[in-house]
């Protein structure tokens, strides 16, 4: 066991110096890092044997997690290396062995400027209730973006912060704010009792990690009607699908007067992607939707399918428009024309606006 440990932090020591944004452990694969949003094998390892894999396993998780990864199969945890690298790990049987994928979490919390995102997504911390969502697939840095804004707020008002995650990640150092931060299965026994327990510990922001279930989001949207900032993720891809995504999640009776409520709580919503840049690296690509009148009424009527269009037109209300973001881009020569292909919403639309560049 004391050689897997070693192993391990080897791993995880090299993983930071190369600039890992994952690491993969794999039964019959090399350690494999994603770089850049590459997968490269780390061939100078061993290829993981089961005996090998579950031993790595075992001489980073605790007791607890061991029994929790035994009886589900699967279990998420974080794990400190060195006070160097924060790591969230997801470890999981595939086959009948046990594999394990690390997320790297940088321990500092950068800026929306040093992210290359745009300093409008500060509006939505200066408001004092109101649900904002960061949506978008798995690895494309929602919960960074999340960090910028609840660190903002760190350092310019005086509030109380409390988020709620599994597990934690970036983990804040409190300035002018008040900070508490959950961990889900280990403070609490599920989102939604540790969002009820919101209203009780005089909360004025509130991070939620993943609205996963009814119960989470139900609580999520009665929090923000009642003088909470909540920011959030999901997993969707843009705007009309969040709200399909939320509204769908209740039954059939009970939709209508959800619209209305998402309806008066929704502030924004930024879905994001992490794209190849032309010299190396990754860049942000995002579409903002603010909510305004036309917005609200929409999301009212059910017809949140035209949201796209009131994006594409009220761009001088700071609404951004994917292709219209992804055109820029190119513009700059950060990303290259095929790249941005790959990420539009309407690929026609967007060599159209390549050549009105």
């Amino acid at each position: 066991m004391a050689n897997a440990e070693q192993r391990m932090k080897n791993l995880l020591r090299l993983a930071t110096q190369q600039g890992a944004s994952d690491i993969h452990l794999t039964v019959g694969r090399y350690p494999t890092f994603r770089v850049d949003g590459k997968l490269y094998p780390f061939t100078e390892d061993a290829i993981l044997t089961p005996d090998s894999s579950e031993e790595m396993c075992y001489s980073i998780i605790s007791e607890e997690k061991k029994k929790i990864l035994l009886k589900e199969g699967q279990v998420d945890f974080s794990y400190n290396f060195k006070d160097k690298a924060r790591f969230r790990v997801n470890a999981f049987f595939q086959q009948g062995f046990i594999s394990m994928a690390f997320r790297l979490v940088p321990r500092e919390i950068k800026t929306l400027k040093e992210l290359m995102l745009p300093e409008i997504l500060y509006d939505f911390t200066k408001v004092p209730q109101g649900l904002f969502l960061v949506v978008g697939p798995t690895g494309h840095g929602k919960s960074t973006t999340l960090a910028a804004l609840i660190n903002e707020i760190n350092h310019t008002q005086e509030k109380h912060i409390l988020t709620i995650e599994d597990p934690i990640e970036y983990v804040y150092e409190p300035d002018r704010c008040l900070i508490e931060q959950r961990e889900v299965f280990q403070d609490s026994e599920s989102f939604g009792l540790a969002l009820k327990s919101l209203f009780r510990q005089d909360a004025n922001v509130a991070l939620v990690g993943e609205m996963r279930d009814l119960e989470t989001i139900s609580t999520t949207l009665t929090a923000a009607e009642t003088g909470h900032l909540i920011f959030a993720t999901l997993h969707t891809n843009d705007s009309p699908q969040t709200i399909d995504r939320i509204v769908d999640v209740f039954p059939s009776h009970q939709q209508n007067q959800v619209r209305s409520q998402l309806a008066n709580v929704l502030l924004g919503v930024v879905s994001q992607r992490l794209l190849s840049k032309v010299d190396g690296g990754r860049i942000p690509a995002l579409e903002l939707m603010i909510k305004n009148h036309a917005v609200e009424n929409l999301i009212r009527e059910s017809k949140q399918y035209q949201i796209d269009n009131v994006i594409a037109t009220c761009s001088e209300e700071g609404m951004i428009a994917m292709d219209n973001y992804l055109a820029d881009l190119v513009k700059q020569g950060l990303i290259t024309v095929e790249t941005g292909i790959t990420y539009a919403k309407d690929a026609k639309n967007f060599e159209t606006l390549l050549k009105l560049q």
